[in-house]
């Protein structure tokens, strides 16, 4: 086995940490009966030989070695040596969003040309050796026949022979989800060859026909609408809903042993088993999705409805009406499903989410504990879109007993309401993993209730806040961000926080935790805790000194003038030589003795043309919050106004108008940055909104962002917590403008 791996000269080759000289060892134990080594070689290799999707040149050299071990029926779990190699050789090249070379133009080195190179290399090895792949489709592991479609409809060379061939198989292949990924890789094939796409197309529309099975014909109906969109049926969502219960309602079927299931190793290894932690990130994924998907009969179809909703895209009133019909299902699988579903929905395009939230908020008092951890996990994002789910969470939150978390407690066993670790990383649909994530993390899903009804502005969460404040515990940071959102109503926090940061150490970790303090302390005016601010501000060590002072200075901002004993340290701070400290300090001088002319100067000094970038913008912002007092900046903002950068651009000409109200230079200015850069339109509409008549040649903009579907800030494989309140808004904020505008104009 591995015939000549000894006469590659693997440490002359690098993968992510250096030399390759430990690749032999990883592909040896890929085929080692122990299954705790096979693991450990493939997380190895995902890890360093194909290290975030990269492909080195010792992953090209372990190519054939790869196929060599696919095609051994003697090796285990040769499943994820085949996804292994797909992700290899699988990049689409040709894909517009692939940036694999990155930025383009006749000065790039030759040198940013190896990674796509290298990509198109491991894509023509494998092929070349793909035949491997057409003898797995019987093999008698159904994790290999599981894995083995998509490789071949990724990586081999003749799509018509594997279309066949696929199709051929799914008329014996007895498992249910080998089925679904034969049909899987049949889309693949139209998508990726269009001179197969109209006959795969009319197979595909006949077998979601005619197919006995609700589950094949669910997953043929996702495949049409991914591959001709135009072929999705007016019906769709009677349909699916048919098929959805249809899979529920049907006889349950007895699997197959599987070796290797319920904790077995098999091959006599001793694995992972029951009690026994793994010990990689392969590990820790696979069991979270064994976790995941356990007691469920039909996990299959949370996949299957991802692939529909990503075929609908825009449709999104039809993508809702999925989402409700799910939510008003008996199965709390399904339930949970829709609710992971619908979190990318709505991070990606607005819509009328009322029903779908109230929904959501329905499943919080569910005896799932999967369920209610996606039900809290999806609304603590939701911000101001909560709100239809406040009475839920209100009613959960302050329940005498619920659940598993205890009796009488918001935080339940583990402590006080909030108190907790941070968020858990983000699941498939970028707001919230399976619910094994929140264990992992220490978090409880009262946690997440808590923070969204608090984000939703709701009052009733000020006394729930209070309890976690007067525990013993840490309370989580994301909860003392918060506060601002909840208005006037949570004034009384304010001697609990006082105490709070009255406690906290002046050691080096200060910021962490006195800057979420001093952020809530600021949102509710608490001015009674200006010792304690103070404290913090003379006290800070030098780890992160600056972060503490500008923090400080912040809140000292937010108290105006009942800050006036501070004085002496602000204008100490203004001679600071960090600009961040320096116009934070100046802010807090203006809001406390309303003195422009001791400020202004030193904000000028931060705009002269040796500054950086991000000082100038710091400077230009703390100037348009001094507003026409500081009209006398007007020239030294100016220049900004053709700064190469963008973001300076924008904050010197919003800071421009504000102090000086020069419209026709700064409108041009904004409006151009408008359409440069999207993720710059909420600073510029919350300027336009100030503008009002003065700014109505911003009528038309603003008129298509309302217009749009698509929320402005959507980023394909990565998302925000705050991404949803941010194009909220815009939205809020491009109407105020255009209202003030038709006022003038009606």
């Amino acid at each position: 086995m591995l015939t000549g791996i000894e006469e590659v000269d693997w440490a002359s080759l690098g993968h992510a940490y250096g030399p390759a000289d430990d690749v032999p060892a990883l592909l040896l134990g890929l085929a080692s009966p122990d299954p705790s080594e096979r693991e450990c070689a493939l997380d190895g290799m995902y890890g360093a030989v194909h290290h975030q999707g990269d492909v080195y040149d010792s992953t090209l050299a372990c190519i054939p070695f790869l196929l060599e071990l696919v095609a051994d029926p003697a090796v285990p779990d040769r499943g994820g040596i085949v996804e292994l190699l797909t992700s290899i050789g699988g990049i689409e090249l040709d894909d517009e969003d692939d940036d694999l070379d990155g930025p383009s133009g006749p000065d790039q080195d030759d040198a940013d040309f190896v990674p796509a190179a290298n990509f198109a290399m491991a894509s023509a090895a494998i092929a070349a050796g793909a035949d491997v792949f057409l003898g797995l489709v019987d093999d008698t592991d159904p994790e290999v026949r599981l894995a083995a479609p998509v490789a071949l409809a990724s990586l081999h060379p003749d799509p018509a022979r594997v279309l066949t061939l696929l199709r051929e198989r799914l008329t014996v292949e007895p498992d249910t989800e080998v089925r679904l990924a034969l049909v899987a890789a049949v889309g693949r094939i139209a998508l990726r060859h269009a001179s197969l796409r109209a006959e795969t197309v009319d197979w595909l529309a006949w077998l979601a026909r005619a197919a006995q099975d609700p589950g094949l014909r669910l997953a043929s109906l996702a495949q049409l609408a991914r591959c001709s969109p135009g072929r999705i049926p007016d019906d769709i969502v009677r349909r699916v809903t048919e098929l959805l219960e249809e899979i529920r309602t049907a006889p349950r079927a007895v699997p197959d042993a599987v070796p290797g299931a319920a904790g077995e190793t098999g091959d006599g290894g001793e694995g992972t088993g029951p009690g026994r932690a793994p010990v990689t990130l392969v590990g820790q994924v696979r069991e979270l999705l064994e976790e995941h998907v356990a007691g469920r009969r039909t996990p299959w179809t949370e996949e299957l409805l991802r692939t529909l909703h990503g075929a609908l895209d825009d449709r999104v009133d039809d993508r809702i009406a999925l989402v409700l019909a799910q939510l008003r299902c008996p199965d709390p699988g399904q339930r949970s499903d829709a609710i992971w579903l619908c979190g990318g929905l709505i991070r990606l395009w607005r819509g009328r989410y009322e029903e779908v939230v109230g929904l959501v908020g329905a499943q919080l008092t569910d005896p799932d504990t999967r369920l209610r951890e996606a039900a809290g996990s999806f609304l603590e994002r939701l911000f101001e879109l909560g709100a239809p789910a406040a009475d839920a969470l209100a009613g959960v939150l302050t329940a005498g007993s619920d659940g598993p978390d205890g009796p009488g407690r918001p935080g339940g066993a583990g402590g006080p309401a909030g108190v907790g670790g941070p968020t858990g990383p983000g699941g498939r649909t970028g707001f919230a993993g399976p619910g094994g994530l929140a264990e992992l993390t220490g978090r409880t899903w009262r946690d997440g209730a808590l923070l969204a009804l608090a984000r939703s502005g709701d009052a009733r969460a000020v006394p729930l806040l209070a309890r976690a404040l007067e525990g013993p515990g840490e309370v989580r940071r994301e909860l003392l961000y918060a506060v601002d959102g909840l208005g006037p109503a949570a004034a009384g926090l304010a001697p609990l926080l006082r105490r709070r940061l009255a406690a906290v150490e002046l050691d080096e970790e200060l910021y962490e935790r006195a800057a979420p303090l001093l952020h809530a302390l600021a949102s509710v005016r608490g001015a009674q805790a200006l010792p304690e601010v103070l404290r913090v501000l003379r006290g800070a060590p030098e780890h992160r000194r600056a972060w503490v002072r500008e923090a400080a200075a912040r809140t000292l901002a937010a108290f105006g003038p009942s800050a006036r004993e501070a004085v002496p340290e602000l204008r100490e701070l203004l001679d600071s030589g960090t600009a961040a400290v320096a116009t934070a300090a100046a802010r807090a001088l203006w809001a406390v003795e309303g003195d422009a002319d001791a400020v202004v100067p030193v904000l000028e000094r931060w705009l002269r043309p040796g500054s950086a970038t991000a000082d100038r913008c710091a400077a230009a912002q703390a100037l348009g919050a001094i507003g026409p007092s500081a009209a006398g900046a007007a020239r030294a903002l100016r220049p900004g106004l053709t700064s190469r950068d963008l973001w300076e651009r924008v904050r010197c000409a919003a800071a421009l108008w504000r102090v000086a109200g020069e419209t026709e230079r700064t409108l041009p200015v904004l409006l151009a940055a408008w359409e440069e850069n999207r993720h710059a339109r909420v600073d510029i509409a919350e300027c336009l909104a100030e503008m009002g008549p003065a700014a109505a040649a911003a009528q038309l903009p603003i008129l298509t962002e309302l217009t749009r579907r698509r929320r402005h800030n959507t980023r394909e494989g990565a998302s925000g917590s705050h991404d949803v309140h941010q194009d909220e808004k815009l939205l809020t904020l491009c109407r105020a403008a255009l209202a003030r505008m038709e006022r003038r104009g009606a």
